[in-house]
């Protein structure tokens, strides 16, 4: 029995052989998906991770931004210095504005001060380009030499008179006064030594420079070019710091103020070298100015002037008050 059940037994696992391991293979592929769906799913969980992670860290990202410190200025102006690019700040925006609008106001003064100047020059071109005829510079030549005659004349006998002046000053103990008086008389000293030396009308513009102004005095209207106008400006500014002088004098000596008591105002020719113009028309307007330098000087103001680099002269509206010159050009 045992040799017969084994050959059976063997029998039907010879005849089962080819069946069973067929089925086993069949079986096989149906657990592959179940191995592909745990590798898919792994994988797919494994994205999930990633895309978790990948979330989390952008996330943090923005978080980490807002807790990072503000970076240093300097070490930030430090990169753009080194890179090349020099710092720029918006809040520095507005300076360079102001000083681009205070550049273009320069450049704008230049442009009207340079146009000032050329106008200037074109004027006193024009002016000396309108030359008088030989006839009338001649004329005014002749003129000119016997108003220097008579000028050299008159210093000569008013040496008399200032000696009668000071003489009296010394009676009244007027020291301040006399002071005034001798200083003056010691610039026309120099004054008159001026006019001993030659001197060559024929190159001298204001011999044949045609008139370029119009003026009043006394009721009667006279013309005068821009040399002869320099000049009577000239008698006027004299004439105010000469009475400055005068008017402290008497103040500093107790004296009854009096303009017309002194001896610049008397003479009115400091300053005249017996050109341009004669001698009674620089008198009249130093007078204006001597006046009027007198009151400030006596009261110790400044109404009709002013004193600028160690020197004393009329205000300008004054000085153009007292002339009232009219352009003819």
């Amino acid at each position: 029995m045992k040799p017969a059940g084994i050959i059976g037994t063997a029998a039907v696992f010879l005849l089962l052989g080819t069946t069973a391991p067929v089925r086993a293979q069949e079986q096989k592929p149906r657990e592959e998906p179940a191995s592909v769906d745990k590798q898919d799913k792994g994988k797919g969980q494994s994205r999930e991770g990633k895309k978790e992670d990948k979330a989390q860290k952008q996330d943090a990202a923005p978080q980490a931004r807002r807790e990072a410190p503000p970076p240093d200025r300097n070490q930030q102006q430090a990169g753009e210095q080194k890179g090349g690019r020099p710092p720029q700040a918006k809040h520095e925006q507005p300076a360079d504005q102001n000083q681009a609008k205070r550049q273009q106001a320069n450049q704008q003064e230049a442009i009207e001060q340079q146009q000032a100047t050329q106008q200037r020059q074109a004027n006193r071109q024009q002016a000396v380009q309108v030359r008088l005829s030989q006839e009338r510079q001649q004329q005014l030549i002749t003129e000119q030499r016997g108003r220097v005659i008579e000028y050299r004349q008159y210093l000569d006998q008013q040496r008399v008179q200032a000696e009668r002046y000071a003489a009296r000053l010394q009676q009244q103990k007027r020291a301040a006064n006399y002071r005034v008086q001798q200083d003056y008389l010691a610039r026309m000293r120099q004054q008159q030594l001026a006019l001993q030396s030659a001197y060559d009308y024929n190159n001298d513009p204001y011999f044949y420079t045609a008139p370029t102004y119009r003026y009043s005095r006394g009721g009667s209207y006279y013309e005068t070019n821009e040399y002869g106008a320099r000049v009577l400006r000239q008698a006027i500014n004299n004439g105010y710091a000469e009475g400055y002088r005068a008017g402290q004098a008497d103040r500093q000596d107790r004296w009854q103020s009096d303009y017309r008591n002194s001896y610049g105002y008397q003479d009115a020719n400091y300053g005249y070298n017996g050109y341009y113009g004669n001698q009674a028309e620089y008198n009249y307007y130093f007078r204006e100015g001597f006046n009027r330098g007198y009151q400030d000087g006596y009261d110790s103001r400044t109404q009709y002037g002013l004193y600028s680099n160690g020197s004393r002269s009329i205000l300008g509206s004054i000085l153009a008050q007292i002339l009232n010159f009219q352009s003819m050009r």
